[in-house]
């Protein structure tokens, strides 16, 4: 090729970026253009619900435009996951994914979408600690005494879950691998009916969550025992982590945070990014909701967001085969 044809293809080429860039700088700068719709998987007023409402409100104060929610309800999450993944990628459309979209992926084996290829990560919004509390019959006062315990007695103990392949069931099953204990697992039909069955004798151990557990925690039905995230809660910050009791490493919790459809604008994302994390981190929005849900804030880039949510699917994968659950 000559050097006039060589030059040629370069100065395309340039044109060609340069347009592209004014067209990406010209969708952010125009969004966004209408209303957008932040999709729940769960029931109105359920958690995830409050988050997204929360949120919704919040981002309609600073992006300029109305912020809706809607509830699809159904599949653990995954017929909210489904219309957001195949919806237009200009940042209208966002999914408040949560934990479950993370472990749904081990259980079922013909998804329509891919969590990890489908979705373009915006920012995490809340971390939902866990507590491991035992019934006050149990002869352990920290978690070091309950290793010793469950090893000394393999199958005696046991812990309740909100459902085989639940999010409490994983936060079990790693306690047992990490901790090298048999320590049964009995599947409740949900969160509260498992806290009342450890609360009741029935059961030795469970993992409700802060806000599940704080109001029964004067009452003398259980005793907390350690939280199950990397680090203390700033609303319970007396109780240890796992990790510093016995279990160095052990980081589990629940989680809540916003997806958008893959190939969105890196701009928009990063306009959006943005607004998440001014109504996060607002003193006043931690005073007025997120310690009243019993949440930890928590933002992050959409790149640590992406890399958090490769780390749960491994995670959750390695962990159902473990259990012994077969993709449906």
């Amino acid at each position: 090729m000559s050097k006039s044809g060589r030059f040629t293809r370069r100065l395309s080429a340039a044109i060609a970026g340069f347009a592209i860039m004014q067209v990406a700088d010209a969708v952010a700068q125009s969004y966004p253009a209408k209303p957008i719709r932040i999709v729940v998987g769960f029931t109105a007023s359920s958690g995830p619900d409050v988050t997204a409402r929360m949120v919704a409100q919040n981002l309609s104060r600073h992006l300029g435009q109305p912020v809706t929610v809607e509830n699809r309800a159904g599949a653990s999450g995954a017929i909210a996951a489904e219309l957001v993944a195949k919806a237009p990628a200009d940042g209208h459309t966002l999914l408040l994914a949560t934990a479950t979209d993370s472990i749904v992926p081990a259980l079922r084996a013909n998804l329509p979408y891919d969590l990890a290829r489908d979705f373009t990560p915006v920012s995490l919004v809340a971390l939902v600690p866990l507590l491991l509390v035992v019934h006050p019959s149990v002869p352990a006062r920290n978690v070091r005494e309950l290793i010793a315990l469950a090893r000394a007695h393999p199958g005696k103990l046991s812990y309740g879950s909100s459902g085989v392949g639940s999010s409490t069931h994983l936060v079990g099953e790693l306690l047992n691998q990490m901790a090298r204990t048999n320590i049964v697992h009995v599947p409740y039909k949900g969160s509260t009916e498992s806290l009342i069955a450890v609360a009741s004798g029935q059961i030795d151990i469970s993992f409700p969550s802060l806000a599940a557990g704080q109001p029964l925690l004067g009452a003398g039905k259980f005793r907390v025992l350690a939280i199950t995230t990397a680090k203390r809660a700033s609303l319970m910050p007396a109780i240890p982590t796992l990790s510093e009791s016995g279990l160095p490493g052990y980081d589990r919790s629940s989680w809540q945070g916003v997806l958008a459809p893959a190939g969105v604008p890196r701009d928009v994302v990063v306009k959006l990014n943005a607004a998440i994390a001014r109504t996060v981190n607002a003193s006043e929005i931690k005073e007025s909701f997120f310690n009243k849900q019993g949440l930890e804030p928590q933002t992050n880039s959409p790149e640590e967001f992406g890399v958090f949510i490769q780390r749960e699917l491994a995670q959750n994968a390695k962990l159902v085969r473990a259990v012994g659950v077969k993709p449906e």
